[in-house]
C-alpha cells in the first residue's frame, strides 16, 4: 500500500461528524412522539455552550461561567425548541391552523414552523411593544399578525379563549409540547459538560423556559444519567417582575420586551421549580440588563437580545454570594438581531460619519 493511500485510509477511519437532525430526532426517546408524528423541523437545538472567560475573571474565586446561546436557533430564539414539537403534534392531530400571543419571539417561531408544516398561523401582539426584528420575521414567514390595543397578558387571554372556541391550536407555553421540546436544552448542557452545573441562571417572562429546564434536569437525574440537580436562579426586570414580588403587574415596563409580562401563565410551576431546586428569583434593573448586554458584546463577542442579558445581569448582581469554584450556565434566550434599535441606542462604540474618502483623513480618524 502506498504512503498516500495509508494516509487516506487513516483519515477515513476517524470519527465522522453527522449533520445534526434537529432535537426531535436527536432526543426522540425523551419526547412524546411516535411513528405517526410528522417531524416538522428546521434543525433547531444543538446550540453552543460558550465559556465566558472575561466574565470568569470579573467574578473570580475559581467560578466558571458558560453561556447557553439559544440565539443561534433557526429563528433566533429558544422558542424553536418548543415550537418544533408543538407544531409537529398539531400536524399529527390534523390541525390546519395555530395561534399565539407574543412579545415577538413566539410569533416568529410559530410562523416559521407553521409555514414549514403548511399550516396557517395567527399571532396577536401588543401594538407598539414588539421589537422590529421580531415583527419582521413573523411577517416574512407569512403569519397573519393582529396588533391589539393592550399588553401581552391581554393578548394571551384572548388567544386562550379563541383556541377553546375555534379550530385553531394554541402554541404558547401553556401547550405542554412546548415545555417538552424546551427541556432538551438541559440535556444538551449535561451532554456537553458531562456533568451538572451548580447554578442555571435564566431570564423569566411567562416562566415556561425555567419550567422546561428543570423538567429536563430532573428526567436525566431520575434516569440515573446524572447524580445531582442544579439550583435554578430566575431573573426578571424590575418593572416586570411578578414572580419576584409575587403579585400581578398590571402595567409591566422594561427595555427587555421579551420578558415584559405581568401575569405569567406558568407562575405556579415556576414556584415549584424554585422550591424543588432550592433556587431563588431576583429582579434586575434595566440599567443592569443593559450593562450585561454590552459586556457580553464587547468582552465576549456574543450579541444577545436585552432579555437574554438578564441572566448575566442577575449573576453579576449576586457575584459575592456565589460559592467558590462553582460552575454556572447563563441561558441566553435570543439573538441580538431581534432588537437592532436597542443595539444602536445602547453601545460604547465610536461611530464617525461624513468623512471624506481620503486615505490621509481616514487614517487620521483612525488615530494614525
Amino acid at each position: 500500500m502506498s504512503f498516500y493511500k495509508k494516509i487516506i485510509n487513516k483519515i477515513s477511519r476517524k470519527k465522522q461528524y453527522k449533520h445534526w437532525p434537529g432535537l426531535i430526532e436527536g432526543y426522540k426517546k425523551w419526547l412524546p412522539v411516535n411513528d405517526n408524528t410528522p417531524v416538522i423541523t428546521l434543525q433547531e437545538g444543538g446550540t453552543p455552550l460558550i465559556p465566558l472567560n472575561k466574565i470568569n475573571s470579573i467574578i473570580g474565586n475559581g467560578v466558571k461561567v458558560y453561556a447557553k446561546y439559544d440565539g443561534l436557533n433557526p429563528t433566533g430564539s429558544f422558542k424553536d425548541r418548543g415550537m418544533t414539537l408543538a407544531i409537529s403534534k398539531a400536524k399529527e392531530s390534523k390541525k390546519e391552523a395555530v395561534i399565539c400571543a407574543s412579545t415577538g419571539n413566539t410569533s416568529a417561531s410559530a410562523a416559521a414552523y407553521a409555514q414549514r408544516a403548511n399550516m396557517r398561523s395567527f399571532v396577536l401582539i401588543p401594538d407598539g411593544y414588539v421589537a422590529q426584528g421580531k415583527l419582521a420575521q413573523a411577517l416574512v414567514y407569512g403569519a397573519e399578525v393582529l396588533a391589539i390595543r393592550g399588553n401581552f397578558d391581554k393578548a394571551l387571554q384572548i388567544v386562550q379563549e379563541i383556541s377553546n372556541k375555534y379550530p385553531v391550536t394554541l402554541v404558547n407555553s401553556v401547550n405542554p409540547y412546548r415545555i417538552e421540546g424546551q427541556k432538551t436544552a438541559a440535556f444538551e448542557i449535561v451532554d456537553t459538560l458531562k456533568y451538572v452545573p451548580d447554578w442555571i441562571c435564566i431570564p423569566m417572562g411567562n416562566a415556561g423556559n425555567i419550567t422546561a429546564y428543570w423538567k429536563g434536569f430532573k428526567e436525566y437525574f431520575e434516569a440515573g444519567i446524572t447524580k445531582k440537580l442544579p439550583k435554578m436562579m430566575g431573573f426578571q426586570a424590575t418593572g416586570s417582575a411578578p414572580l419576584v414580588f409575587n403579585k400581578t403587574i398590571n402595567e409591566p415596563e422594561t427595555i427587555a420586551t421579551a420578558i415584559r409580562i405581568g401575569n405569567p401563565v406558568n407562575r405556579d410551576k415556576a414556584f415549584i421549580v424554585k422550591k424543588e431546586s432550592k433556587g431563588n428569583f431576583f429582579d434586575v434593573s434595566d440599567d443592569e440588563i443593559l450593562n450585561a448586554y454590552k459586556l457580553l458584546g464587547k468582552e465576549e463577542g456574543i450579541f444577545c437580545e436585552p432579555a437574554s442579558a438578564a441572566s448575566l445581569a442577575g449573576l453579576l448582581k449576586l457575584k459575592n454570594e456565589i460559592p467558590k469554584n462553582s460552575v454556572i450556565v447563563c441561558v441566553l434566550t435570543g439573538n441580538g438581531l431581534k432588537d437592532p434599535d436597542c443595539a444602536i441606542s445602547n453601545n460604547n462604540s465610536k461611530f464617525k460619519s461624513d468623512i471624506e474618502p481620503s486615505i490621509e483623513i481616514i487614517a487620521k480618524a483612525m488615530g494614525f
